[in-house]
């Protein structure tokens, strides 16, 4: 995907001198291990072909600049001030980058201060992590300016500390992870563990298959009690089963997880280590089989995410189910629920009459018209211009 028209000229206008380079990085949709990355686990997302953009370039100020072409106002910090730096709204998961590189120990009394303008065409709220992608951009625009040499896996940590500390959102590191690290065609499995990351080939043009993300339109926040809810039962069941995280259960604990857990708390354990072994499932049998055979784990992936995990919507249930008739291979629920989209896997021959169908099961049922969109896995964060 080419940088946006506009991009360099409105930065051009806004800061009144040209970027010295333009940074992107991905969007990611997750195949499957959901709700599995901050309980240690196994995940495999790929980065999308829709992207976040920085233009930027050092100034003398000392401040590190934000701004957006859809918000033009500009949002600041002075790198001299990170550690009493409060943000807010969706610059501080920008500029929270900036205090995450301070706050995890990197010298930067000696950084310039650097103006970003930021665009992008990753869908706002449909689960595609946009917030990982305008973290990741900017995480590589300030290595390189600031010629930190930092590699993925540490940027990777920062954006993810920028949506912990300076955001307030629970998340893992998943999203940074597969938007740094993404390659075409494949997907990344990431042990959340050791942080050790294998890319996986998908084989998707080959086998006749395409992914289609089905975007509901119900607009999440991770930042509010659900997912945070979902997190704190995880460490509750990890807790009263002596372990230091449920990654460290396998299926044969559930039998005693049933016996001394409250109903709700053993579904959401559940769910996590029965995702953990799917995730294995789906690698092998990438390799063994290929993607047309990976259906049945997506699927009880979904009705794991939606019974036990209780994460899905309506919605989503219904593009889930239309998917299925429409001769998916398999679909599920991506990202972290509570609204966002689904993943479908199906041929490519598919994709037109799957879309007329959705569109038609949403309107019979009286819901928004979702967005459906093909996602192909792509190249990670880079350098564009």
């Amino acid at each position: 995907m080419t940088i946006p028209p506009g991009l360099v000229e409105g930065f051009t206008t806004l800061y009144g001198t040209p970027p010295t380079g333009v940074w992107s990085a991905p969007g990611r949709a997750n195949l499957i291990g959901e709700h599995t990355d901050y309980n240690n686990g196994l995940v495999l997302p790929f980065a999308i072909d829709d992207r976040t953009w920085c233009a930027a370039r050092v100034n003398g100020t000392g401040v590190v600049s934000v701004a957006s072409t859809a918000q033009p106002t500009r949002h600041a910090v002075a790198i001299a001030d990170l550690d009493q730096a409060r943000f807010e709204g969706w610059s501080g998961y920008a500029l929270g980058v900036a205090w995450a590189l301070h706050a995890s120990g990197h010298d930067l009394s000696r950084a310039p201060g650097v103006d970003i303008l930021i665009d992008s065409t990753v869908p706002l709220g449909a689960g595609l992590s946009s917030s990982a992608a305008l973290e990741s951009a900017v995480a590589v625009t300030l290595n390189d300016l600031w010629e930190l040499g930092l590699d993925r896996m540490a940027l990777a940590k920062a954006g993810q500390l920028a949506e912990n500390g300076a955001i307030g959102a629970p998340t893992g590191i998943m999203d940074q992870v597969a938007s740094l690290f993404g390659q075409a065609d494949h997907a990344v499995l990431l042990d959340c563990a050791s942080l050790s990351t294998r890319a996986v080939p998908l084989s998707l043009e080959r086998s006749g298959l395409a992914l289609l993300v089905i975007d509901s339109t119900v607009k999440h926040a991770h930042a509010d009690g659900g997912y945070a809810s979902r997190r704190e039962a995880c460490e509750k069941g990890a807790r009263a089963m002596g372990v230091p995280f449920l990654r460290d259960l396998t299926v044969a604990d559930l039998a005693k997880a049933e016996a001394i857990l409250d109903d709700e708390t053993f579904r959401r354990v559940r769910h996590v280590v029965t995702e953990n072994a799917r995730v294995l499932d789906t690698v092998e049998t990438l390799a063994s089989s290929g993607p047309e055979a990976i259906g049945e784990l997506l699927l009880a992936s979904h009705a794991s995410m939606r019974d036990d995990f209780e994460i899905s919507v309506p919605e989503i249930d219904l593009a889930v189910e239309t998917a299925m008739e429409a001769g998916a291979v398999g679909a599920r629920l991506t990202g972290g629920g509570f609204g966002g989209s689904a993943v479908a896997l199906l041929p490519a021959t598919q994709v037109h009459n799957l879309t007329e169908l959705v569109h038609a099961a949403a309107s019979d049922r009286g819901f928004a018209t979702p967005a459906v969109l093909i996602v192909t896995p792509s190249e990670g964060a880079r350098r564009d211009q």
